[in-house]
């Protein structure tokens, strides 16, 4: 017999007198069957590695055919966030009446198109925090800059955050009157601040038209209710004043069980709180809080006593203040002189005093106003109204 040259490896390939070459061809027989088991059982897995990636390639171009199809039939603009869509104008004045952009009745799709996916709830306490910050007022502070730091910012200072779905929907009211230096400081410093607290909010600034004495609580009051026309979601409201900057990102923007009060240890006042029933400077309601407390007092003309008005009225309501740490609730204030028709209420302390009678009549419920236009910038909507003018004092004395 002769030995297969292929499957023996003795060059003279037939059997001795001792049976080595048969034992060797024996061996080499059972060698080429192993390995030819070996050689069928890695093409057996070759094939099913790319039946695999088959069907994987296949189901990733069905979604990202799905995604872009969705895509161009609703527009970028909407596809990426529906509130961009909202308005038209950068400049306008508000309507009486609700339409969609266009001037055309919304009509809507035959089938309802694919859902977006579901984002994680926004962490009660976000990651990316920075703590202390430093607060400074010496460099120069364009809106170009600022807009270029904040290009996640939509139009009339609104913003959602692209990875979680956060708890509330945030309205910040800042009443005022010729602060464009300081709300140039604001914008610079809290946008960033809101972004990295996972918020999602819109910035409010309530310009009181005119000359006349300067009403701080009635234009809260006019914020609360643009804010809602605006977007019917807002539940958590921040009254802010525009000189006032937070020195620690952890002092979280938010509504809780309570009334909020976030500027406790203000510079001017040694990083202290001045007193137990202290409420100025920055402070937040929830909007049912807001409403049980029938608003902010509309009397207050001039510089001082809304706060502690409004102070009672949480009290007498049966809520409490909450406040965040002191080494947290520090702020700074850009420093200026007394703004002209900002002069003190003389009748302030008086009226503090008749809070429990006048806060049922004297409140949201009652406020009166005129809407005299509405101007959504990149950074914030503005809104100038004219809130009228303070009644005659009586004579002192």
């Amino acid at each position: 017999l002769a030995c297969p040259a292929l499957t023996c490896w003795i060059s003279a390939g037939c059997p001795g007198p001792l049976g080595g070459p048969v034992a060797a061809c024996g061996m080499s027989r059972l060698l080429g069957g192993t390995l030819e088991r070996v050689c069928k059982a890695v093409l057996l897995l070759c094939l099913l590695h790319f039946l695999v990636a088959v069907i994987l390639y296949f189901d990733v171009y069905a979604q990202h055919l799905a995604f872009f199809s969705r895509f161009s039939a609703r527009g970028p603009a909407h596809a990426l966030h529906p509130a961009a869509s909202s308005s038209s104008s950068s400049n306008c004045s508000r309507p009486n009446t609700t339409a969609s952009s266009s001037g055309l009745p919304e009509v809507p799709s035959a089938l309802p198109g694919p859902t977006a996916p579901m984002l994680p709830p926004c962490p009660d306490s976000p990651p990316g925090l920075v703590g202390r910050l430093l607060i400074e007022f010496t460099s120069p502070m364009p809106l170009e800059r600022v807009q270029r730091e904040n290009p996640g910012v939509l139009m009339g200072g609104r913003y959602t955050p692209p990875d979680c779905t956060p708890a509330q929907t945030v309205a910040v009211i800042i009443p005022f009157r010729h602060r464009e230096h300081h709300l140039r400081y604001w914008l610079h410093y809290l946008h960033p601040i809101l972004r990295r607290q996972r918020l999602r909010y819109g910035v409010y600034v309530i310009n009181q038209h005119g000359e006349d004495t300067f009403n701080r609580a009635k234009l809260l009051n006019v914020g609360f209710l643009e804010a809602l026309k605006e977007d019917a979601a807002y539940d958590c409201f921040i009254f802010s004043d525009v000189d006032l900057v937070p020195m620690d990102d952890r002092n979280l923007y938010r509504c809780g069980d309570q009334p909020r009060h976030f500027a406790i240890a203000m510079d001017k006042f040694g990083f202290r709180l001045p007193y137990a029933g202290y409420f100025g400077g920055v402070s937040g309601l929830s909007k049912a809080q807001f409403l049980r407390i029938n608003g902010f007092p509309n009397e207050y003309w001039g510089w001082g006593g809304e706060d502690d008005d409004i102070f009672n009225r949480i009290s007498l309501t049966g809520m409490k203040i909450s406040r965040p740490d002191i080494r947290i609730g520090r702020y700074r204030m850009i420093k200026h002189d007394r703004d002209k028709h900002n002069e003190p209420n003389p009748q302030r302390f008086t009226k503090i005093q008749n809070t429990k009678l006048t806060m049922k009549r004297d409140g949201i419920g009652s406020v009166r106003y005129q809407v005299l236009e509405v101007s959504r910038q990149p950074l914030f909507t503005n809104i100038t109204v004219d809130i009228g003018r303070p009644p005659s004092w009586p004579p002192r004395g």
